[in-house]
Parts: C-alpha cells; sequence; structure tokens
C-alpha cells in the first residue's frame, strides 16, 4: 500500500507536489500534478518585442553575411547585448526569430560561453585575470581587493556581480577571467576587453575610481576605452564608417615591448627556428591474424 508525502521522496509514495529546480534564469519554478492546477502553466507566451527597427536592420546585414544564417548566432547575441547589456529572454527570443532556431538552440549557446551575460551588465566590465602566473603575479590579491572596495568587508562585490545600477553610468561588473592571454605582462586586467597591463592592487582600485568617476583612462594598449555596450557593438562587427573615425575608435597599437623583445632579440643575433626534416614514418607492427 502507498500514500502521498509532501515533498518528494525516495521509493514507491508519491509526492503531493512535484517541484522543479529554479535559479536566475529559469521561468518555470513548479508544475502540480492536477492537470486542472498546471493548465496554462507550460502554455508559450510570446515574449514582449523590445527592439527597434534599426537593430532588426542590423540583424539582417549581419545575416547577409554569412551563407548558412545560423552562423551569424555570436554576433547576433553581442548584437543584442550592445542593446540590453545583457543577453535576456527576449533577446535568446529574437535571435531565434532571426535565424529561424528554437529558443533551446540559442540559449545552449548563449549560457556556453561566458562572454554572453545573463545579468544586466555595468557601464564597464572589470576582467581580473586569476589564472596560474596572474594569480601568482597577484591576480588573486587585485581580484579580493576590488572586492571589497566595490562592495564592502562584510559583502564583497561576487562574480558577475554590479557596484551601481546595470547600464547606469559609472556602474561596474567584476568578474574573475580563466586567462587573458598576456602572460608576459601579468597581472593584468581587461576593461571591456581592453587591455590594462602589469597592474597592482593600488592601480587597479585607481582604475575603478577613475571609471566609477566617468572617466575613461587610456588602455595599456589597443583601442581607446568604450563602454560594455560600445564594445559589444564593435564585437558584433559594426564600425563607424568614417575612416578617421574608424582609427580614432577602433586601431591601435595591440603589441608591448615585453611581447616583441624575443623576436627582436632572435633577428639581432640571427637565430632561426630549425627547419623540420622530413622522417619517414616507423613502420606499424602488424598483429597476429591481421592483413599486412
Amino acid at each position: 500500500m502507498t500514500s502521498s508525502t509532501a515533498v518528494p521522496e525516495p521509493g514507491p509514495n508519491a509526492a503531493d507536489r512535484t517541484h522543479a529546480a529554479a535559479g536566475g534564469d529559469v521561468d518555470v519554478i513548479a508544475i502540480a500534478p492536477d492537470p486542472a492546477v498546471a493548465e496554462g502553466i507550460l502554455a508559450e507566451t510570446p515574449l514582449e518585442d523590445i527592439f527597434d527597427e534599426g537593430v532588426y536592420s542590423r540583424a539582417q546585414e549581419l545575416i547577409a553575411r554569412y551563407p548558412m544564417s545560423r552562423s551569424a548566432l555570436l554576433p547576433l547575441l553581442h548584437l543584442v547585448q550592445s542593446v540590453q547589456g545583457y543577453v535576456s529572454q527576449e533577446g535568446i527570443a529574437f535571435c531565434a526569430r532571426q535565424l529561424d532556431l528554437s529558443d533551446a538552440e540559442v540559449s545552449a549557446v548563449a549560457t556556453f560561453y561566458t562572454m554572453y551575460k545573463r545579468r544586466p551588465c555595468g557601464e564597464h566590465l572589470v576582467s581580473v585575470c586569476t589564472n596560474t602566473l596572474c594569480a601568482a603575479m597577484g591576480g588573486d590579491a587585485i581580484y579580493k581587493r576590488l572586492q571589497t572596495h566595490l562592495g564592502s568587508e562584510q559583502e564583497p562585490l561576487g562574480h558577475n556581480e554590479t557596484a551601481g545600477t546595470p547600464n547606469e553610468p559609472g556602474s561596474i561588473t567584476l568578474e574573475h577571467a580563466e586567462c587573458l592571454a598576456a602572460c608576459d605582462l601579468a597581472p593584468v586586467i581587461q576593461v571591456n576587453y581592453e587591455y590594462f597591463d602589469n597592474q597592482t592592487e593600488d592601480k587597479a582600485v585607481a582604475l575603478v575610481d577613475a571609471l566609477q568617476a566617468g572617466k575613461k583612462p587610456a588602455p595599456t594598449r589597443g583601442a581607446p576605452l568604450s563602454s560594455f555596450k560600445g564594445a559589444e557593438l564593435q564585437l558584433a562587427g559594426f564600425f563607424p564608417e568614417d575612416e578617421r573615425q574608424y582609427r580614432t575608435d577602433v586601431d591601435g597599437p595591440s603589441q608591448a615591448v615585453e611581447t616583441l623583445r624575443g623576436a627582436q632579440i632572435a633577428q639581432e643575433r640571427g637565430w632561426v627556428a630549425p627547419v623540420a626534416q622530413d622522417v619517414p614514418l616507423p613502420a606499424v607492427p602488424v598483429k597476429d591474424g591481421e592483413k599486412k
């Protein structure tokens, strides 16, 4: 004989209600087993269209660049972030409609890559490299210092959390990044994906203070600093049409003295990489019973 239980338990007894685990990005929080109660819970309700004609036009321009429309999904997600500052459910639905994909297909991509944010981002995204070399050179200490500086000792700012009101001037989203590919300049920070090299705790604090004050400090190398939304529009593939404005907004030297030093020493000393020799592959032993 079986009976019902208040909550799901192992064994033959059914539960009165079945609860689905829910997080910040989950729409359904509970499903009742009674059809009369559950009616309408799973009904698909069209999401509000919050994108204007300019966004639609840019989306079609992006899609036209690819022989297969679904290949435009990554830049389309960047386009959505350039408008909203993150990828919302409305943004996922927008991309799905443009590319004739399901919302689930778009969500699978948007949740796979960390560059697509599922919560509203600040005016500036500050990424602190905490991978091995940067961590050893002070990256971990920088990240912890910024957590308490942007938050407090009692409530340090967490990964992908925002100091200030998201999308508002001076707001900062802090994240720890696995690797920013600049080990020769460790420890490094990126602001909206532009590099600030050879950082210290004090330099990092001064940097975020300037951002909160509405300033745009010059990156160590690369293009002039823009907002997170501005960087996302560039990542989507849209740049100023005027050549001079393009050079001002986008272009900039990306190499550093440290990066080029090895190549310069090799050139000065006449060092060249050895040329690989063609060597015949060794014979593969034949097992008993196999054909040669």
